[in-house]
């Protein structure tokens, strides 16, 4: 459609439409185009307020061509798209009124409608804006796939082939649909089979984990507070300063998760955005809070470095919490909620202090008033999230080959011996420095070694292996040949 520019009928015959502004001659040898009301009251006569049939088609144009016969409406309407594809201009009255305002808000910064409307509305849209302007009518657009029910066939009312969409809400909440949506091919113009299954998943997979460490640190608030008698403040400052290698790869992660989601959103990159932000979660309910838990709990002994372990926590949770506000509001709000009371600033929000500018977490009376955090490019620290991604690596790997080799993980093994491809003197520093204590415990192993880059051949056996897939691609009726 957009490619070949195909005809567009934008007459409909019937009653109800917008009429088409042609007055003409019974055969057509003279024909007006009627631009604005004052033309059509200078030109018949007639001035009008209502341009529906039933009050423009009884009004008549005296002809210039052949004097003592008139000029009448055509029967025509227009079609229905012609005027949503008009909206831009329409919406302010536009060249009539409001012309400043509409010249510097066009192009639409963006619009978002289904698949289904590159022949309809982004057509028309498309069509009417080059005609008059010679540019688009919009300069992003959010296309969104169909949803489908499981089976791949269209939702249907007679059929049934759907869950109620009010029982799973009610039954799993409007933020596990939500997430569920956004983080779905629909969001790339793709087709999506709806499985209830997938909400649930949200729910297991993403809610109950985040839940579960945001009560973790409620519950070691608490009992922090209840032991010492010292009340919990958030400080920033205190959490930037650790030195703790598990604290400072957190920090860099979701300082650069702010980044990150930043330029996806600028660029209207809905469909990058919703992937990082619930592997994010994965990393500090799995991986953060897992590895801290003696140490967030006060076991090992240290209070500043307990205090340290949750101002960093809270100052991930609340910056997740504000960062993930638009796509899940539900949840946000209930965590945000009980995260503002520990602020200082919680206390202006009486009287309705929380509902005014300017906005601060603690403050303001909900997460939606907050504006998306910005980045600190000070604690950004590739070094330290590409060390804890390989931590993570070599205990998974670990964890998988005790499986292989039935070797329970109560067991414990005398040396766990990784190979790393090419790593930095970063990554070997960090791995056998301060991280080494976690990769130990997470293994139950007594030693760790790292094997030299020359005694790689000992450990590594290289195979090389075609793929044929790509190769059948752009060989065809010659793969044959290459294959024997």
């Amino acid at each position: 459609w957009l490619v070949d520019a195909r005809d567009w009928a934008v007459s409909r015959n019937r009653f109800w439409g917008t009429p088409i502004p042609i007055w003409a001659s019974e055969d057509l040898s003279e024909v007006i185009c009627i631009g604005s009301i004052e033309e059509l009251a200078e030109l018949s006569g007639v001035t009008v307020d209502d341009l529906h049939r039933e009050t423009v088609d009884d009004i008549t144009i005296p002809s210039k061509k052949n004097p003592g016969t008139v000029l009448k409406r055509v029967d025509e309407v227009f079609d229905c798209w012609f005027e949503s594809g008009s909206m831009p201009y329409a919406q302010k009255h536009y060249p009539f009124e409001n012309k400043e305002t509409f010249e510097k808000g066009f192009p639409a910064n963006f619009i978002a409608e289904g698949l289904d409307q590159t022949r309809g509305w982004f057509y028309t849209l498309m069509v009417l804006a080059t005609a008059l302007f010679d540019k688009p009518a919009f300069q992003n657009l959010i296309v969104n796939g169909l949803v489908q029910a499981g089976d791949g066939k269209k939702m249907s009312k007679r059929l049934k082939n759907y869950p109620d969409p009010v029982v799973v809400i009610d039954k799993y909440g409007a933020d596990a649909l939500r997430m569920y949506l956004i983080n779905s091919p629909v969001v790339r113009a793709e087709s999506l089979k709806f499985k209830e299954e997938g909400v649930k998943g949200v729910v297991k997979e993403v809610f109950l984990p985040w839940y579960n460490a945001f009560r973790f640190f409620l519950q070691n608030i608490e009992r922090r507070e209840a032991t010492g008698g010292t009340k919990f403040v958030p400080n920033p400052e205190k959490a930037q300063a650790t030195t703790n290698p598990t604290d400072v790869w957190i920090i860099a992660a979701t300082q650069g998760l702010i980044k990150y989601v930043h330029e996806e959103m600028e660029a209207y990159r809905l469909y990058t955005v919703m992937p990082a932000l619930v592997k994010f979660g994965t990393q500090l309910t799995n991986w953060y809070v897992r590895l801290n838990r003696d140490r967030l709990k006060g076991v090992e002994g240290n209070d500043d470095d307990v205090e340290t372990g949750l101002q960093v926590l809270y100052d991930v949770l609340l910056n997740v919490t504000t960062l993930m506000a638009p796509f899940t509001p539900f949840i946000t709000e209930f965590f945000y909620q009980h995260l503002r009371k520990m602020q200082p600033s919680y206390a202006e929000a009486a009287n309705g202090g929380g509902a005014s500018n300017p906005v601060m977490p603690g403050k303001s009376d909900s997460v939606h008033f907050l504006m998306l955090p910005s980045y600190n490019s000070e604690l950004l620290n590739e070094d330290a999230v590409e060390a804890m991604e390989t931590l993570q690596t070599i205990v998974e790997l670990g964890r998988n080959i005790r499986e292989k080799r039935l070797i329970n993980l109560k067991t414990p093994v005398m040396n766990v011996v990784v190979v790393l491809r090419n790593p930095s003197e970063a990554i070997v520093k960090a791995i056998t420095g301060p991280l080494k204590k976690y990769i130990l415990s997470e293994l139950n192993a007594w030693e760790l070694t790292i094997v030299p880059k020359e005694d790689e051949q000992n450990w590594v056996t290289l195979s090389l292996a075609p793929d044929f897939r790509v190769l059948g691609r752009k060989l065809g009726k010659k793969m044959k040949a290459v294959k024997t």
